[in-house]
This record gives structure tokens, sequence and C-alpha cells, in this order.
């Protein structure tokens, strides 16, 4: 199957050779072709340039893009969405006055999603996710990280992970699964947190390796739920059975958890909406990409993460939802880009690279996805008619999107 988009007003993120990341002042810079064509055969990008030497190519469609834009779809590293039901009840209380820590404290937050979820069929989770799933990839989402943590019970943790399982092989958009079963500690181990991490490297991570449910390990390094030595402990289970290390880190409180996430190559950690001076400098000229969520900022109303403070540093930075019943019930990417350009003041090209190839980097799928490179997946995003790429996030409301392909294939 060969399918050309031609006059595309401007085709978007062109890298002629793969980068792993973008970082510094690079990300300023955002790649385009204008009035290009695109070649996309059998699901991969094969061919693109300028409209005047676009060759002859003998092919199955023809999708003309006259006046609208294509670039990579969105790279999504930081997601929740197999969960069940829903927490409003709590988006009021924090309209009332109460905060996060206030939620939890009184069996709200992170275990209320827990009781639910451990009451929910592995069928009845499937449908629930599956139907967030297809709302997120409507949204130009076209690969995405998604983590369990919130069954905190060895057979609800493993149910998300076969769930997540069943969503990969059920859809052809990447996904990347990520074990969290240290996102909280559960009631029944209020008062003996480190019997319930080792319940988690007895029971829970040798069943993970032998069905193969994760790529990564995650652990909520926060005051009040996973101290450093915690964390510790967990990565070096992890990283027994192959997994590797992301960190939820930085949201409330700084406790040295960057530090630790660089001290095990972690992959990526995550929200950083609290940053010192020293945890920029520790992540200076290492392999870790920092993750900014700047709607769980949006939704609890704390701060974002400072991003213009770290790419002035040199440092990258990805962009993801958090996507989560608690504090972020959304997964629409174009948000996110929006609200990191009025809120974060990034320029729409480090928007844009941060929610493209440096969000495929933080999900280890660089290779695959993130831009417009040949032998990459064909993972776009046809805009409607705009005047400039400027435009996806000014019209924070509303998405420019007219039509998502996968693999090449409209969806």
């Amino acid at each position: 199957m060969r399918t050309l988009f031609k006059n595309i007003k401007e085709l978007i993120q062109v890298r002629e050779n793969t980068v792993s990341f973008i970082a510094g002042a690079e990300m300023k810079k955002l790649p385009t072709i204008k009035n290009a064509f695109l070649l996309v055969e059998n699901g991969i990008i094969s061919n693109f340039g300028k409209m005047a030497d676009c060759p002859t190519f003998s092919v199955d469609e023809i999708i003309d893009a006259t006046g609208k834009m294509v670039l990579p779809s969105w790279c999504d590293s930081h997601t929740h969405i197999v969960y069940s039901g829903n927490r409003e009840g709590e988006f009021v209380d924090r309209i009332n006055g109460l905060s996060y820590e206030e939620i939890a404290n009184k069996g709200g937050g992170i275990l209320n999603s827990a009781k639910k979820l451990q009451e929910t069929s592995e069928e009845d989770l499937y449908k629930q996710s599956k139907v967030r799933l297809e709302e997120v990839i409507q949204l130009g989402t076209g690969a995405i990280e998604i983590k369990s943590g919130y069954g905190l019970t060895t057979e609800a943790e493993l149910k998300m992970l076969r769930v997540i399982k069943r969503l990969k092989e059920t859809y052809s958009i990447p996904i990347k699964a990520t074990f969290l079963g240290a996102h909280a500690v559960p009631e029944t181990y209020r008062n003996n947190k480190q019997a319930y991490l080792q319940l988690l490297v007895d029971e829970v991570l040798p069943v993970i390796a032998e069905e193969n449910l994760a790529d990564y390990i995650d652990i909520f390094c926060e005051t009040g739920y996973f101290s450093v030595a915690d964390t510790e402990f967990i990565l070096d289970a992890g990283k027994q059975y192959g997994l590797i290390p992301k960190i939820h880190v930085n949201q409330f409180n700084a406790i040295d958890g960057v530090q630790v996430g660089v001290n095990y190559n972690a992959l990526s950690v995550d929200h950083l909406e609290v940053m010192r001076d020293e945890d920029i400098q520790i992540l200076k000229n290492t392999n870790t990409m920092p993750v900014a969520l700047p709607s769980c900022s949006y939704f609890l109303s704390i701060p974002y993460t400072p991003a213009r403070k770290m790419l002035d540093a040199g440092l990258p930075l990805a962009l993801a939802t958090d996507y989560n019943p608690g504090s972020t019930p959304s997964g629409n990417m174009n948000f996110v880009v929006a609200t990191a350009c009025i809120k974060m003041k990034m320029t729409p090209e480090e928007a844009i690279n941060a929610a493209t190839i440096n969000g495929a980097y933080a999900m280890g799928l660089e290779k695959e996805v993130g831009s417009i490179t040949v032998g990459k997946q064909a993972n776009l995003i046809l805009t409607k008619p705009i005047n400039s790429y400027g435009f996806i996030p000014y019209s924070f409301g509303n998405h420019q999107i007219e039509k998502i392909y996968l693999n090449g294939k409209s969806w």
C-alpha cells in the first residue's frame, strides 16, 4: 500500500537522520519543509521533500493536503489510562478547599482509585480503558506509555498490566507498559511500608517477568509516599528483571529523587514541578529525560515545571499528559502543548519538539516514531487548514486535527 500526501502547506518535524532527543537552544529549532510531499509505503515513511522535487509515483491513494500541515503524532510518555470509575467527588472537594494531600489522608486519592479497580473485573477494566485509548488517538496521540499503580495488590496490579498488554495486542499504536506498584502504600500496609515493597518484589515482579507484562518500573518518590531509600530498593529490584527505571519525582517536594534517577540511569524523571538549581545541574549531560506534566499543574493549581529555566540551562524536556482519574482526567496532548506555551513560556517549536521526538525518547521509541524520518512509522496528524503551526497552541480550546493516521492508515 502506497499513499502520497501532496501539496502539504508545511511538513513539520523533518529529521533527515534519526536523533535521540533535542536539548537546550536546539529545541527552538523545528525543521520543516513548505509546499511538501510525503510518501508512505506499507505504513512506513519512505520519501518526502519539496513538491517541486516530487518524483512520479505509482500509488494506491493520493491525499491532497492543500492549505493543511502534516506533523508526527503526539508521543505521550506518561499516562495512567487503565483505571476504574472516576474521582469527580474529589474534584469538588478541592474546589471546597481541600488539598491533594488532605484528600489522600481521608482515604481519597490513589487509595480510592485502587479500591474501585480491585472491585472491577479485568474485562470491565479493559472496556473502560479502550474507550480512553481510542479517545486520545483521535486527539492525535500516536504512541503512549501506560502505568499500573491503581491496583496496590498482587492480583490488581497484574490485572492492570494484563489489560495494558491486551490493549497493546489489539491496537496498532505503540504502547509501552510501566509497573508502578509503588504508587502509594495500601491501607493494610500503612504501618509496614517495607513489607508492601517486599511483596511487590517477591510476588509481582516474577510474574511480570514470566508474562512479559512491563517495559519499565516506576515509583512515586515523594514525602508521604516513598523515600529515596525506597526508590533505590524498588529500582534495584526492577533492574534484576530487566525493567528500565522511571520515577515520579519533585511533584510537591524535592527530596533528592532526581539524583537517584540519574544514578540509576532512569529513562525519565517525571513531574518536576519543584526544581532546585542542584536538580537542574544533576540532569545536565545525562541520558535521563525530564518530563513535564502541565495539565496536572493546571488541574491541581500547583506550580508548573520551570521549563524556561531548564531549557535555558541546556536541558531537554518532554511533555506528557499524566492522564489519570485524580490529578489529570484528560489525555489531550493538544491542550498540553498549548498550556506549555501559555503557562510555561515554551515556544511553539520547543513544545512540539517536547511532545514529539523527546516524548518518543522518554518511551524508548525514538527510532520508531516522533519525527518525519525515512524508516519511521507513519503515525501522523493532518491538520485542518491553518496559517502556521503556532496556531496549534494558540487555539488552546480546539484541536486543529482533521485526520489521524496510524501506520499510514486513516484512523
